[in-house]
């Protein structure tokens, strides 16, 4: 077998699996005379380990993507891979676009680690050389427009219940925000980073009535932005052929989705498309609305810093204490 790995420092939260832990997936999937010819892991993602794994008498690689180890995973992202799994059948609307899942296994009896094999999507990655960088910035335009529509059929479907789609679930709205705000809390006490501020913010979710206006939970992506997203090669204008990596999705507010705050994050560019009638549409700007966005920031800052420490960028996790400090201030 070929076994292309990628290389990171000791310590690193990714941890690459040897020849013979993919090997031993294969097998478990595809039968026991299965053979690896090769398996090279791909980079871009900063959470799971993801291998294309070339199987001998198959026409088309698959996907092996392995979750990070169980007391690795921050207590705010439990178990994602089982609720991107979960997910699936709800995620049906953008069908076409999705990966199809061939096997997972929780059991943890082949690896230590939840894993997944999925089919390979054609087209190059949107945030890569052959993504949007490859067309002028004009044709950008139609992109986020169709990311936009993406968004707005993935938020017309209806859950059972507020929080991640795999659970926990909670009765209402602020019930789901404080317990995630409250999760995030607890892991900057974990990583020994100041809690301070989030906990101010778990304060005011509690005091804020406008988060229990939600009363429909709405399917929301959790991760849909240019790094998760497939687009066709060779055609005329960007073109998204493919949505991967959905497993922060969650029932909730839609503009709570993070997908919501990339589209806000620079007015006055190319991303304006994305709220075009054809693609996503006009968003809520009442002041309930604009004291709800204010908490979802909030919570987006959260896990952008615990990102920020989990790949060893203190200059990124400062900046989070910075940006919460004026949401904080906008809260009051």
């Amino acid at each position: 077998m070929e076994l292309r790995t990628i290389e990171r420092p000791a310590g690193a939260f990714q941890k690459s699996i040897g020849a013979a832990e993919v090997q031993a997936v294969v097998g478990r999937v595809f039968g026991s005379r299965a053979r690896v010819i090769s398996a090279v892991e791909l980079g871009g993602g900063m959470y799971n380990n993801t291998y294309r794994v070339t199987v001998a008498g198959r026409d088309q690689p698959v996907i092996l993507r392995v979750a990070p180890e169980p007391g690795l995973q921050f207590r705010s992202e439990r178990q994602l891979m089982r609720n991107e799994y979960a997910s699936v059948p709800w995620l049906s609307v953008i069908a076409p676009l999705m990966p199809r899942v061939i096997a997972a296994d929780w059991s943890h009896e082949v690896i230590g680690r939840d894993w997944m094999i999925q089919t390979l999507l054609d087209g190059s990655p949107a945030s890569g050389p052959q993504g949007l960088i490859a067309y002028p910035r004009e044709a950008w335009k139609t992109f986020f427009r169709q990311m936009g529509a993406i968004a707005k059929t993935v938020h017309a479907v209806r859950g059972p219940h507020f929080g991640p789609v795999a659970g926990p679930a909670y009765g209402t709205w602020s019930q789901a925000v404080i317990a995630s705000l409250e999760d995030i809390a607890a892991d900057l006490d974990r990583a020994e980073l100041d809690a301070t501020d989030m906990r101010q913010v778990v304060a005011a979710a509690k005091e804020e009535p406008a988060l229990d206006e939600i009363t429909e939970p709405s399917l929301l992506a959790g991760d849909l932005w240019i790094v998760n997203v497939m687009v066709a090669e060779g055609a005329p204008e960007p073109t998204i052929n493919g949505v991967l990596d959905l497993d922060r999705t969650l029932w909730g507010d839609p503009a709570a989705d993070w997908t919501i705050r990339m589209a806000l994050a620079k007015p006055g560019t190319e991303r304006d498309t994305f709220w075009d009638s054809d693609g996503y549409g006009p968003l809520d700007h009442s002041p309930a609305a604009a004291r709800r966005a204010l908490i979802y920031q909030a919570r987006h800052l959260g896990a952008i810093r615990l990102e920020h420490h989990r790949v060893g960028n203190p200059d990124g996790v400062r900046s989070t204490y910075t940006d919460l400090a004026a949401i904080l201030g906008m809260l009051r």
